[in-house]
């Protein structure tokens, strides 16, 4: 295996910890760890590989989380944001407006479910901007 091949396959386990813990607290020395490299290299690594650094990948998976909790009416705003891993609703809006475009009452007032497979479902609703 080329260490090229290997530093692929260390960042892609340190991004599918964050598609899988999302939701807790993960810093990038953390990530880095996982990683096994410095949180400097991680970093300029994890951005050179992904186009985003890890901060705006994992505040991106969040908000893609956020959006489907947010199509069902049984949950407040605040608890979404408490499952999704922000610790203030404040943070969380403003995240949510910059990366989605619209506040979360906003987008949960106009998503409805629209009766087609949760596939195409996630692509359309796939956030495309961070502010």
């Amino acid at each position: 295996m080329s260490p090229q091949e290997d530093q692929n396959r260390r960042l892609l386990r340190a991004r599918d910890a964050m598609d899988r813990d999302f939701a807790r607290p993960l810093d990038v020395a953390a990530l880095a760890g996982i990683a096994l490299m410095s949180p400097t290299h991680f970093t300029r690594s994890f951005r050179s590989t992904f186009g985003e650094t890890p901060h705006r990948y994992l505040q991106r998976r969040r908000i893609e989380r956020a959006m489907a909790l947010l199509r069902s009416p049984s949950v407040t705003v605040t608890e979404v944001a408490g499952q999704v891993g922000f610790g203030s609703l404040g943070t969380f809006s403003r995240t949510f407006r910059a990366i989605v475009g619209v506040s979360p009452t906003e987008y949960r007032t106009s998503a409805r479910p629209l009766g087609v497979p949760v596939c195409f479902v996630k692509a359309w609703a796939r956030p495309s901007r961070f502010g």
